[in-house]
């Protein structure tokens, strides 16, 4: 990735955007920093987001991962562009069952229409317990 600057402006776009969206609010993700072609997003593990064997459920992750992944995009499209996610892969390596994931997404390779990006999730104690691939299209 190239290596450039996104200023104050956009960075104060994508929080106001990331307030906008409910399904954000409804898993109570939290905005942590953009930088161009990265974006990190946390997530504080709670009753409501277990799975029966009580650790943090894969959608709840899959959603993070995604969500971090979609901002890493914006800050690659040019005004007025937007994408989609086309495919995203998720390892999961190692159970959450309490504290918090933080998930850092980096665009890998932004092309004319087609976007890779990486991401890893990281609990508490700073080991991973995610990774993922995933491909954006320009729509």
């Amino acid at each position: 990735m190239k290596n450039k600057e996104i200023d104050e402006t956009l960075k104060n776009k994508a929080l106001a955007g990331f307030a906008r969206v409910p399904f954000v609010q409804l898993l109570g993700m939290e905005f942590v920093n953009i930088s161009y072609g990265e974006a990190i997003v946390k997530l504080e593990m709670r009753d409501e987001l277990r799975q029966p064997q009580d650790i943090l459920h894969g959608g709840a992750t899959a959603s993070v991962i995604d969500t971090a992944m979609a901002f890493a995009v914006i800050t690659c499209l040019e005004t007025g562009e937007k994408a989609t996610t086309i495919d995203l892969t998720v390892h999961y390596l190692r159970p959450v069952a309490e504290g918090e994931i933080v998930c850092t997404a980096k665009v890998v390779r932004a092309g004319r229409r087609i976007l890779t990006v990486s991401a890893e999730c990281v609990n508490a104690e700073g080991k991973l317990t995610a990774t993922a691939l995933s491909t954006y299209t320009k729509i």
